[in-house]
């Protein structure tokens, strides 16, 4: 067969179901090869290559499949990165195919020509650039294994036009499908290093557990809440980490950090002695650059798949070398014996619960009836509506530190999205194409994007009503880039080069076939959500929000 028609071949043996992308010139042997061959994935056409790695990012998070996208050389390859940054740094399990023009055109000035392994090198696990189809074949394999394996990430392997038409054995293009799920291999912590951490935790005064996104990409959720509820134990998450434990758990704190993170969770963690990070980088976002808390103010215990993080930003007492799932479950186990099957209350139950009420009432924007409309009381609002088992999408500008403060999951897993690593605006509006297709069963897919995010991705709203997929779209609408006009109010005081015209989102979505809404008073605001939630394909809701810069947003440096 050709080495396209071995590429797809691959594709469906190792268990994907969709793919996301868009044509060029260089795909076309590729293309014809998913038009013809017998292999039963959905390929969804983008209006975007940016657009096809968010979506294959959103859907590797939210699914604990490989994500996958794919696009043209040239242009196509370039617009196509920003995703595999993403999924990268996020050790979000994606691979990507760019198509190239043939191997015997290099060097000559051909048209798309460019060095795609030198590009995708620095933002993925591997770029491959087989020179046959039966390296092709192997190039897949490849990829798939990367991506699931060690820490998780993206995987690149191009596709040259001449390598697409060569051929291989039918008999050659085989692969693992082990390589599909991540993640694929589980290392399992040593006893020794399990009871050192038993140790310190059982020893411990006031524990408290950090949860990040291993913790999601192991499915470890039920094991945190157990180890919680066996020591009596506070449960913090980063961003990329809600939904480790359900955050209406007793024991569930919630965010930490810079963005998004309250005063009394962070008094919380100062007042613990003990605290156990579980699949979190420890990054500058989480610790508010390392001080939260200080290196050596505290005992450290960590958990991550991948050794070279052990120590790397504290130092650490114990670090335990696993999977989160399985080296949690060891900790469980020891713990159990240890106790006898009698829980450890260290910290009430009603702690967590008690100073969240207190400081929540606290905030008169939750339930403010002022006009522009309060971040604070969208959330509530949405809160409200929202049923259980929804998925949210949440760009990284304004929403993010609103969602992550005051959304309560109500249950455990992966519900929750955020791109943290790169924190590139105009990720959800795609992002909600990936998460449908890895949870159509979702009782409702929301997109919650600011105008600055809308303006970079509006044109998947044509894909969204060409899909008439079932999900919401909220613009939180300020009429500008707020997040660097709140750091310039910060800084000088004075703003440069942030604002644009307010644009009228619903009315582009009504452009596009979509059905919207605009809203600009709070009295209409829990109306206006609940007739876009119960719209049966897409709808589009436009909130006329207050500027973040006049806003008392959960960002630690502006309350500052």
């Amino acid at each position: 067969m050709r080495g396209s028609e071995a590429v797809v071949a691959l594709l469906r043996d190792v268990g994907v179901e969709v793919i996301f992308g868009l044509c060029g010139d260089t795909s076309l042997p590729f293309y014809e090869a998913l038009a013809t061959s017998n292999h039963g994935i959905r390929h969804v056409l983008t209006r975007d290559e940016r657009s096809a790695s968010f979506m294959a990012d959103a859907y590797a998070r939210l699914s604990g499949r490989v994500g996958v996208c794919e696009g043209p050389s040239g242009g196509g390859a370039t617009y196509i990165l920003p995703g595999l940054a993403e999924a990268n740094a996020s050790s979000v399990p994606l691979v990507c195919l760019t198509s190239d023009i043939a191997r015997q055109d290099a060097g000559r000035g051909t048209l798309t020509e460019l060095n795609q392994t030198r590009l995708f090198e620095p933002v993925t696990r591997s770029s491959t650039l087989p020179t046959s189809a039966r390296e092709l074949v192997a190039a897949i394999g490849a990829a798939f294994r990367d991506a699931t394996t060690g820490p998780l990430g993206a995987a690149h392997v191009v596709l040259p036009y001449d390598v697409q038409l060569d051929r291989v054995a039918d008999a050659e293009v085989t692969i693992d499908p082990r390589f599909n799920a991540a993640p694929a291999v589980r290392p399992e912590p040593t006893p020794d290093d399990v009871r050192a951490a038993a140790d310190r935790l059982v020893n411990a005064t006031r524990p408290l557990l950090v949860a990040g996104a291993g913790v999601l990409r192991s499915e470890a959720w039920d094991e945190v809440t157990a180890l919680a509820e066996l020591l009596g134990m506070p449960v913090a998450t980063s961003i990329g980490g809600k939904g480790s434990i359900a955050e209406t758990h007793p024991y569930a704190l919630g965010v930490i950090g810079s963005n998004g993170g309250l005063p009394f969770r962070h008094d919380m963690l100062r007042q613990s002695d003990v605290i156990f990070y579980v699949g979190t980088r420890q990054g500058s976002v989480t610790t508010e650059k390392w001080t939260l808390p200080s290196d050596g103010e505290k005992t450290l215990v960590q958990l991550d798949v991948e050794p070279t993080r052990i120590g790397h930003n504290y130092q650490t007492a114990v670090g335990l070398v696993a999977d989160a799932k399985r080296g949690l479950a060891a900790l469980v186990d020891e713990i159990t014996d240890r106790l006898g099957g009698r829980p450890a209350a260290r910290t009430a139950p009603d702690e967590v619960r008690r100073r969240r009420d207190a400081y929540m009432a606290s905030i008169e924007e939750y339930t403010s009836d002022r006009a522009p409309i309060r971040s604070e009381r969208f959330v509530a609002e949405l809160s409200r509506l929202l049923p259980p088992q929804s998925i949210i999408c949440a760009d990284p500008g304004t929403p993010c530190p609103y969602l992550s403060a005051y959304y309560q999951l109500p249950q455990a897993g992966r519900w929750f999205v955020s791109p943290r690593a790169h924190g590139a605006l105009g990720y959800a509006l795609p992002a909600v194409c990936g998460a449908y297709f890895a949870r159509p069963d979702a009782a409702r897919v929301v997109g919650v994007m600011g105008d600055g995010s809308f303006g970079i991705s509006a044109g998947e709203l044509e894909t969204i009503a060409r899909l008439n997929l079932p999900v919401t779209l909220i613009v939180l609408n300020n009429a500008s880039y707020g997040w660097i006009k709140a750091g310039q109010r910060q800084m000088a005081g004075g703003y440069f080069s942030v604002d644009f015209s307010r644009s009228n989102h619903a009315a582009i979505a009504e452009a596009y076939g979509i059905p919207g809404i605009r809203v600009e008073s709070p009295h209409d605001l829990r109306a206006a959500l609940d007739q876009a939630l119960a719209v049966e394909g897409p709808a589009l809701v436009d909130v006329i929000v207050q500027p973040l810069e006049q806003a008392r947003a959960p960002v630690s440096k502006w309350v500052a």
